[in-house]
């Protein structure tokens, strides 16, 4: 399974309310500008910045 597409369009980052990129191969959903990567969970986002990890240099200015 994957997210649902309508739900992609609405996410935003919790904490920027920046753009985020969904990368559902990693099951993570990047936000750049604040370097963190929430996880997505049995095809749940959880956007919560306790649970998220801290993206490396290169994962951050990699495009």
């Amino acid at each position: 399974m994957s997210l649902a597409p309508q739900l992609k369009n609405f996410l935003v980052c919790p904490l920027c309310k920046g753009d985020v990129e969904i990368r559902e191969g990693d099951q993570e959903i990047w936000c750049r500008a604040d370097g963190l990567a929430f996880p997505i969970r049995d095809d749940i986002p959880v956007m919560l910045a306790d649970e998220a990890r801290t993206l490396t240099g290169d994962e951050r200015t990699d495009r």
